[in-house]
């Protein structure tokens, strides 16, 4: 029996109505398609200088381009980990790596604005894997599902999507600060980065739309090419920031593997509770949702719109995450970029199998995530952004509890830069509305909970600033 023959019964292909080699391909277009994320996972992880205060990941003894390079090589080994459990336990054709808009309210939120050390927030991470797979394993997701209000649930991907462009935007010198307005348009005609930055993006936006694979990936090289071009070639100074900072590649990841550890050594309990709530909430809503959205694209939901058995699929998920913890990047997430690979035959766990493979022989590209400027790798969170906000259609605009908190939902996310203040708003004002509304039956006692515990968490956070201002 051949070795094509044998991953063809194992993952029961042909009883799909797929063929090893569709799998394969499929496998291919899927990787193609999401391996953006080896670049950009670390460059949002790592220090943001664009915004003053403002820190990821950062490593004692370390260059921000050695960091880098760590949290290549762990998005990698995350990546091939979860979607390897995907392939072998869910034998679904879904496939997984860090998350964008995670990894953002990893950096810009959790260790950024509230201060919190990256090991206390890995730590959590962590935590929240761990009660994933509880949970998942005992068949809670049912009751998961109903203690986060609907409209909630169907704005946070637009919120996300929004939070995402700014970001990206703020990055490529686009958008900037302004003491008048906020944010404004920047000066585009004398800003090299800026200029390479708007090429690079429509040029990644024709690929995407032509539905070129990898059209995102090659966007990201495009741009830098062209910024490296115009550099070497003397046309652009080289203190104009178009060229990474050199920093020699590392495969050592020691000091990220095993940092959560320390981390719960620094531990405010209460707000440490709400940011495992969010980190689960997100990852829990966004994957279940990824797994129907392309479930649906493969004809895999049964009459009533479900996805059989998709306790496997999360679980695979929650184990992604927790691996990905342990080794030293933020929370693990199914991808949407799965359903290019599902168009294109893939129906078993192999081509799951073979977005793993091809992970980990990404890992010979590794140098190249230190080489890629952080304009060009956020193109990725505008292009994303763009699409996520597809999800607005989902919500019930025309029924007033659900505009107000999918509203506050999506407004808060980007105008706070917090992913967690905008669901956070979203949860408290969906009681309050439905009260006033006289729809005071529909809000469950959890729902009544979670908004408590938020008012609670703003108010004893409020109070802690000003009593540092006193």
């Amino acid at each position: 029996m051949g070795l094509s023959e044998t991953l063809a019964n194992y993952f029961d292909v042909h009883k799909h109505g797929s063929t090893v080699r569709t799998e394969i391909l499929a496998g291919l277009t899927t990787f193609l398609t999401m391996s953006y994320i080896v670049v950009v996972n670390p460059s949002l992880l790592t220090d943001q200088p664009y915004i003053e205060g403002v820190d990821g990941i950062a490593i004692a003894g370390y260059t921000p381009g050695e960091v880098q390079s760590m949290l290549a090589v762990v998005t990698i080994l995350a990546a091939a980990i979860a979607t390897t459990v995907m392939a072998f336990y869910a034998n679904r054709p879904f496939a997984q790596a860090p998350g964008l808009g995670l990894n953002a309210f990893f950096a810009f939120t959790v260790v950024g604005a509230l201060g919190v050390p990256w090991q206390t927030a890995l730590a959590a991470v962590f935590v929240e894997g761990i009660i994933f797979i509880a949970l998942t394993a005992v068949g809670a997701r049912e009751a998961i599902i109903k203690v986060f209000p609907e409209p909630v649930k169907m704005a946070v991907g637009t919120g996300i999507g929004l939070f995402l462009a700014i970001i990206g935007l703020q990055a490529m010198g686009i958008v900037v600060d302004d003491t008048a307005t906020l944010v404004t348009m920047g000066n585009l005609a004398s800003n090299p980065i800026a200029i390479v930055s708007i090429v690079g993006l429509f040029f990644t936006f024709a690929l995407y739309a032509a539905n070129v694979p990898g059209s995102i990936i090659i966007g990201i090289i495009g741009t830098s090419v062209l910024g490296w071009g115009l550099t070497a070639s003397g046309l652009v100074s080289a203190e104009a920031g178009l060229v990474a900072g050199s920093s020699a590649a590392t495969y050592d990841i020691t000091p990220l593997a095993g940092a959560f550890i320390s981390g719960f050594g620094n531990v405010e309990a209460f707000s440490f509770a709400l940011i495992v709530i969010t980190f689960f909430f997100v990852d829990f809503f966004d994957t279940a949702g990824t797994l129907v959205g392309v479930g649906q694209a493969g004809g895999f939901l049964d009459e009533d719109g479900d996805l059989p058995d998709i306790d496997k699929p999360l679980m695979a998920d929650a184990v992604g995450t927790t691996a990905g913890a342990m080794l030293g990047t933020s929370t693990v997430t199914t991808y949407i970029e799965s359903a290019t690979g599902v168009e294109e035959g893939g129906r078993t766990g192999l081509t799951a199998l073979v977005v793993a493979l091809l992970f980990l022989a990404s890992l010979a590209i590794v140098p190249l995530a230190t080489a890629i400027p952080q304009y060009a790798s956020h193109i990725a969170l505008v292009v994303i952004g763009v699409v996520m906000l597809r999800n607005v259609v989902d919500i019930e605009w025309d029924d007033l509890t659900f505009t107000i908190p999918a509203g506050m939902t999506i407004l808060v996310m980007p105008f706070t830069y917090s992913i967690a203040y905008g669901i956070a708003a979203g949860i408290v004002s969906y009681p309050l509305v439905k009260v006033a509304a006289g729809e005071y039956d529909e809000v469950s006692a959890g729902q009544w909970a979670l908004a408590v515990a938020f008012v609670l968490y703003f108010v004893v956070r409020t109070s802690g600033m000003l009593q540092a201002q006193v």
